[in-house]
């Protein structure tokens, strides 16, 4: 089985867990759970939300919270060689809401979340891909999540970079 098979396989199961009132998302995974989900990069807590998002809102669907592993996962093992973090990024050393960036408002906050998702630091009280991230998303040119983290990567630390791709893309 390809990974990506074993995630949405994992996401479905996840998914019947919670609908049946389990919300214990600590329980949801066996130890081949556990290892499958190191090996690619992803946080027990980080995955539920996707599951709990999905069971809530319905969005991010299974198919976007794989692709927005998937960029976490090639960052993973191309950029970090497999060497996982302690997530280290809380709500107080990120922007707020309402801090802007060449007039963009919430732009700050969404790369500074999509940075700590790619390098595995973003804390579990956060999520990137939250409600607040997709709908700057939507705002700006209907992007997909995992395209902006991409964009993210291959800016670095390039703020610029990211906000003359986000100017040509949308509104």
């Amino acid at each position: 089985m390809h990974w990506n098979d074993s995630f949405l396989e994992l996401f479905s199961r996840c998914v019947k867990r919670y609908r049946t009132g389990d919300r214990d998302f600590e329980g949801y995974y066996s130890p081949a759970d556990l290892a499958f989900l190191a090996s690619i990069g992803c946080q027990t807590r980080e995955f539920f939300d996707f599951v709990e998002d999905f069971c809530e809102e319905d969005s991010p669907s299974p198919t976007t919270a794989l692709l927005i592993a998937a960029v976490r996962r090639d960052y993973f093992i191309v950029e970090m060689k497999g060497e996982t973090r302690k997530p280290t990024v809380t709500r107080e050393d990120i922007p707020t809401f309402g801090d802007s960036l060449d007039g963009i408002s919430y732009l700050p906050r969404i790369l500074a979340k999509a940075r700590a998702k790619l390098r595995g630091e973003l804390d579990p009280d956060l999520m990137y891909g939250c409600g607040g991230d997709r709908k700057f998303l939507r705002d700006h040119g209907d992007l997909h999540p995992a395209d902006f983290l991409r964009r993210v990567w291959a800016a670095g630390e390039d703020d610029s970079k990211v906000l003359k791709w986000l100017k040509g893309t949308g509104a």
